[in-house]
C-alpha cells in the first residue's frame, strides 16, 4: 500500500481541460491496478494556500531566534501551521502526481506556492559543504502537463517541475506532456488518445 498525493493545479473540470482529462484517466487506471493505494486529492484552486509573505518570513525569523510558537501573532501561527501541514502531507506520501497546464511558459502561481511548501531546508533538502543535497529518496513522481504548442517537455514549466523534484532528491520521475492540440486542432483527438494510452501504461507501473 502507498499513499498517493495528487496535486491538481488546474481550475477547470475534465469537460474543459485536457490536463484534468488525462489526470482522471491516470487515476482511474491506477486505482484499478493498485486498489490498495490511498489517494489524497489536492485541488489547489479549491483551497487556501499559504503564500510566503511578511507574516511567514517574520514568523520564521522569530522561531529561528528561539521565540516560542505561542508568542507569534494569531495570523502568523495559523500560516505556519498550514504551511507545515502541506509539508508533512508531502513527506507522508510515497507517490506524487502533479497536473497543470502551461500558462505563459510557466507553472500556475498556485502550483509555485505549493512547491514552496515542499522545498524546505532541513526537511526535504539540506545544505552541505558541497552544496545543497536532497533528502527525499523514497518517493516517485509523475508530471502531467498540457500546452497549446509543442515544446517536447523543454519549456520552463516542465523543466521547473522536474528541477525542483530533482533538487529535493526525487529522481524516479515520469511525465505526460499533452502538446500541440491548440496549434494543430485537427490532430487534437489523436494527441489526446496517445496521452490517455500513456497514462494507462504509466498507471500500471506507478
Amino acid at each position: 500500500m502507498a499513499n498517493v498525493l495528487v496535486v491538481n493545479a488546474h481550475p477547470l473540470s475534465a469537460k474543459d481541460s485536457q490536463t484534468v482529462t488525462i489526470l482522471e484517466t491516470f487515476i482511474e487506471a491506477h486505482q484499478a491496478s493498485h486498489p490498495e493505494d490511498v489517494f489524497t486529492m489536492l485541488d489547489l484552486y479549491q483551497m487556501d494556500l499559504p503564500e510566503i509573505d511578511s507574516n511567514l518570513l517574520l514568523a520564521w525569523q522569530a522561531l529561528q531566534k528561539g521565540t516560542d510558537f505561542t508568542e507569534l501573532s494569531e495570523v502568523q501561527q495559523e500560516k505556519v501551521r498550514i504551511f507545515n501541514e502541506f509539508t508533512d502531507q508531502f513527506l507522508a506520501s510515497q507517490k506524487i502526481v502533479i497536473a497543470n497546464a502551461l500558462w505563459n511558459l510557466n507553472v500556475p502561481t498556485r502550483l509555485k506556492a505549493w512547491f514552496d511548501t515542499i522545498n524546505v531546508a532541513g526537511k526535504t533538502f539540506k545544505y552541505t559543504a558541497e552544496g545543497p543535497t536532497g533528502l527525499i529518496t523514497d518517493k516517485k513522481a509523475l508530471h502531467i502537463q498540457s500546452s497549446g504548442g509543442t515544446y517536447q517537455g523543454q519549456d520552463f514549466s516542465a523543466q521547473y517541475v522536474k528541477g525542483i523534484l530533482n533538487f529535493i532528491g526525487i529522481t524516479e520521475f515520469d511525465s505526460i506532456y499533452i502538446e500541440g492540440a491548440d496549434y494543430d486542432p485537427e490532430n487534437a483527438p489523436e494527441i489526446m488518445a496517445e496521452a490517455k494510452k500513456k497514462a494507462k501504461v504509466l498507471a500500471a507501473q506507478f
